[in-house]
């Protein structure tokens, strides 16, 4: 039976670095494309946990920009599993009330996933449950960058002397969101890897041993309950948080 939280104590949006797929098949011996098949269903046991729980939000880091370096072979593989979620797995997401949001530059993508992508957010734009956003060719500076871009754009005759924090962050992805409460990385690895620089500003950070296709309900109230135990301070002091 899965653990529940105090909605006061637990996080709105969480954000996952999923890491560990690859060295989940090397231990098996296996390919580590099937480390790959085996992560996704981890995500789909992930998701329905965060919708039974509650969780506004849920941002998993699929694919970064530096990802592209590596094997041919593997990232093509990759390509085609996520094309095969695009066109498998949304209708279930709609069915179950959640809105697929898919942050990146997706000019990097084939006609047919960007074809996809379009449709899956089409169909569950006006869905009210847990947002699910998939990072894919994703990079926290380029996100940044992106913003500045588009932020001259919407103000042209503007002096990049009137651009701060409150102006330009209705431009960076996931505006629309609350801001990351905790950052969960699995595979043992401690940093964030360019990956929601500007959203995790006040993040708590929970790190792991487990790799992603290990990564199950239980591992993630166990992250939920640490994210519980802590005392968030927005830079206050403890005695003004408790007042």
């Amino acid at each position: 039976m899965s653990q529940k939280f105090d909605h006061d104590l637990q996080p709105k949006h969480i954000a996952i670095i999923l890491d560990g797929n690859g060295r989940w098949a090397k231990k098996r011996f296996l390919p580590r494309f099937v480390g790959h098949q085996k992560g996704l269903k981890s995500v789909k046991r992930l998701v329905a946990h965060c919708s039974s729980q509650g969780i506004k939000a849920l941002t998993l880091f699929a694919f970064s920009t530096e990802n592209w370096r590596r094997p041919e072979d593997e990232v093509n593989k990759l390509m085609g599993l996520f094309l095969r979620a695009l066109q498998k797995e949304v209708s279930k997401l709609n069915d179950n009330n959640v809105r697929l949001l898919i942050v990146g530059d997706r000019s990097a993508f084939n006609d047919e996933i960007q074809k996809h992508i379009a449709i899956a957010e089409s169909m569950t734009r006006d869905n009210t449950g847990l947002v699910l956003s998939i990072a894919a060719n994703y990079g926290g500076r380029w996100d940044i960058v992106e913003a500045v871009k588009k932020w001259q754009l919407a103000h042209p005759e503007a002096s990049v002397s009137e651009l701060n924090e409150k102006a330009l962050s209705p431009y960076i992805a996931l505006s629309e969101l609350p801001e990351v409460d905790l950052l969960i990385r699995t595979g043992g690895e401690q940093r964030i890897s360019n990956f929601l620089i500007w959203q995790m500003a006040y993040a708590e950070f929970y790190f792991t041993g487990d790799l992603w296709p290990d990564f199950d309900e239980k591992s993630l109230d166990k992250a939920i309950a640490s994210f519980a135990q802590r005392e968030r301070r927005f830079g206050k002091t403890s005695e003004q948080v408790t007042k």
